[in-house]
C-alpha cells in the first residue's frame, strides 16, 4: 500500500482546484468553484469573512447552489439550506486488485450522452455534461448498450477520488461496480496515486462494497449545499 499525506483530503475540492483541476475552476479572490457544467462543488477558507461570500455569491450568480461538499464553515444567515447528507470519506487500504479483465472500456465524448442516461436513471451524485473532463471514465457494455460506469473526480496533490459508480437496474448484481472499481483502483496505483472515494451514510449497500474491495473510512463528513439569496 502505497503511504500518502492525507492533509490533501480536508479540502479536496479547494486541493483540486489548486492544482490538477486549475483549468476547469474559476476563482475570485481566495474562493473558487468550478466551471459550469462540470462539477457544482465549491471551497473557502475555513476563516471565510464578507468578501469571501460575496466573492462566491458573485461567482455563482442569484438564485444558484452553493455547494460546499464537505466543508464545516457555515455561510451568511440568509443563504438557504438546500441538503444535508451525513456521509463517509474512505481511503485505500487493500493489495493491488487482479486485472479485471476484457469488457471494461473507457469513454470518451462520444459516450456523454449514455453517460448522462445512466446517471439519470441510477442517481449516483450529480453528474454534468462535462464532469468527464474530470478525469477517467470506464464502463461495461451489454450487447452495446451502456450498463455499468466509474470514473474519477477529485484530484488533490496524491490522490485520486472515484466516483459516478453506477449500473443499470437490469444489469445488478454481475459484479459490475468491483470491476470497474478495481479497474480504477489500478490506474490510480499505476500512477503512484491513492484512492479515495466518499460515500453517502445511508447508502448501505455500497459501503459495503466499498470495504469489501478494499477500502477504510477515514473520516465522517457532512455534505452541504446553500441557495444564494
Amino acid at each position: 500500500m502505497i503511504d500518502q499525506d492525507t492533509s490533501p483530503l480536508e479540502d479536496p475540492v479547494g486541493a483540486s482546484l489548486r492544482g490538477h483541476h486549475a483549468h476547469l475552476g474559476r476563482r475570485l479572490g481566495r474562493v473558487a468553484t468550478y466551471q459550469p457544467q462540470v462539477a457544482t462543488f465549491s471551497t473557502v477558507t475555513l476563516d471565510p469573512g464578507p468578501q469571501e461570500w460575496a466573492h462566491l455569491a458573485r461567482l455563482l450568480g442569484r438564485g444558484a447552489l452553493a455547494d460546499l461538499f464537505s466543508s464545516p464553515v457555515s455561510p451568511p444567515p440568509d443563504w438557504e439550506p438546500v441538503f444535508v447528507l451525513e456521509g463517509r470519506q474512505m481511503v485505500w487500504s487493500g493489495d493491488r486488485p487482479t486485472d479485471p479483465g476484457d469488457g471494461v472500456v473507457e469513454l470518451g465524448v462520444d459516450s456523454t450522452a449514455e453517460m448522462l442516461d445512466l446517471t439519470e436513471r441510477t442517481r449516483p451524485g450529480p453528474f454534468w455534461p462535462r464532469t468527464r473532463e474530470l478525469g477517467t471514465y470506464l464502463g461495461i457494455r451489454d450487447r452495446g448498450v451502456l450498463v455499468a460506469m466509474a470514473g474519477e473526480r477529485l484530484r488533490p496533490p496524491g490522490w485520486t477520488e472515484i466516483s459516478a459508480v453506477c449500473t443499470a437496474p437490469e444489469a445488478r448484481g454481475r459484479g459490475h461496480a468491483a470491476r470497474l472499481i478495481n479497474a480504477l483502483v489500478r490506474r490510480i496505483l499505476d500512477r503512484g496515486e491513492r484512492p479515495f472515494l466518499h460515500v453517502v451514510e445511508s447508502n448501505t449497500g455500497a459501503l459495503a462494497l466499498y470495504e469489501k474491495l478494499g477500502f477504510r473510512t477515514r473520516t465522517a463528513v457532512t455534505f452541504r449545499g446553500f441557495g444564494i439569496p
